[in-house]
C-alpha cells in the first residue's frame, strides 16, 4: 500500500479553448455542512458536470488538478473532500483517516455532491458524471450503484463488484482502468466484475495496462508512476467523457 496514490503534480495537460475558475463551495450533507472546490469552465453554459473524488490521501493539490484539467475540457468539476479537511502526508496517516470514514457517511456525502451539482444553474442536469482513483475509484463506482441518473463513471484502479443485484443498478456507462500487476484490485478481479457487468448488458470499457501497478497515473508514486500509461489513462478519461457527457 505505501506505493499508493498522491500529494500534488504537474501531469499531462491537454490543452483546451477553456480556462477554469475555481472556488471553495458548501452545501448540505445530511444535517452538515461539507465542503468542496468548484471549477468552472469560461464561456456560457449550461455545462456537463463531474464529481470528482479523492485518493486515500484525502483532497490534496494533486486531485485538485486533476478536477481543473477536467474543468478545461469544457466541465463543471466538483473536488469533493470525504475527510472533512483532513489531508495524510505519510501512508500510515492515510490509512488511520480512510478507517475512520464512515461508509453511510460517504455515500451520503457524494450524493450531496451530485446533488449539488444538479442544483447549478449552469450545470445540465442530465450530465453528470464522476471519476475517481484508488479510494476514490470505488467510490465513483458506488456512484454509479446509488445514483440512476448518473450519466458517466470512470474508476481508476478502485474496489469492484460482482454481485448481479447490485450491477443490475447500475445505468451510466462505466470505464474502467487497471494495472496488471496491482496486488489489490487484480486482474482476475477486473475480469470477473467486467463479464459481470456485460452479462446484465451494462456499457463496459476496461483497459488493463500490463507494466503497471496500483496507483500508476499519478507521478508522486516514485516507483510505480507509468507515464506512457499514465497518457494513454488520461486521452482514454477524456474521450469518454466526451462521447458520454457531451453527446
Amino acid at each position: 500500500m505505501k506505493t499508493l496514490c498522491a500529494l500534488w503534480i504537474a501531469v499531462l495537460f491537454v490543452t483546451s479553448g477553456f480556462a477554469a475558475d475555481s472556488k471553495s463551495v458548501s452545501y448540505k450533507s445530511g444535517d452538515e455542512t461539507v465542503q468542496g472546490v468548484l471549477y468552472t469552465p469560461s464561456g456560457k453554459g449550461p455545462f456537463p458536470a463531474i464529481m470528482v473524488i479523492h485518493e486515500w490521501w484525502g483532497l490534496n493539490d494533486w486531485v485538485k488538478e486533476q478536477a481543473s484539467k477536467l474543468s478545461d475540457q469544457g466541465y463543471v468539476t466538483l473536488a469533493i473532500d470525504l475527510y472533512r479537511g483532513k489531508v495524510a502526508s505519510t501512508p500510515e496517516q492515510a490509512h488511520e483517516i480512510m478507517r475512520g470514514v464512515p461508509e453511510d457517511r460517504a455515500r451520503r456525502d457524494l450524493q450531496a455532491a451530485f446533488d449539488f451539482l444538479q442544483s447549478q444553474p449552469n450545470v445540465k442536469k442530465d450530465r453528470i458524471g464522476a471519476i475517481g482513483w484508488c479510494m476514490g475509484g470505488g467510490y465513483s463506482l458506488d456512484v454509479a450503484l446509488e445514483e440512476p441518473t448518473l450519466a458517466a463513471d470512470v474508476i481508476n484502479y478502485g474496489h469492484l463488484a460482482t454481485d448481479p443485484d447490485a450491477l443490475k443498478k447500475i445505468n451510466a456507462p462505466i470505464l474502467g482502468l487497471f494495472g496488471a500487476q496491482d496486488q489489490g484490485i487484480t486482474p482476475d478481479d477486473v475480469h470477473k466484475f467486467e463479464a459481470a457487468m456485460k452479462q446484465l448488458g451494462k456499457k463496459i470499457d476496461i483497459k488493463i495496462y500490463d507494466d503497471a501497478g496500483h496507483a500508476f497515473e499519478n507521478p508522486n508514486n516514485k516507483t510505480g508512476y507509468r507515464p506512457a500509461d499514465a497518457a494513454d489513462a488520461w486521452q482514454r478519461t477524456v474521450s469518454f467523457f466526451v462521447a458520454n457527457l457531451k453527446k
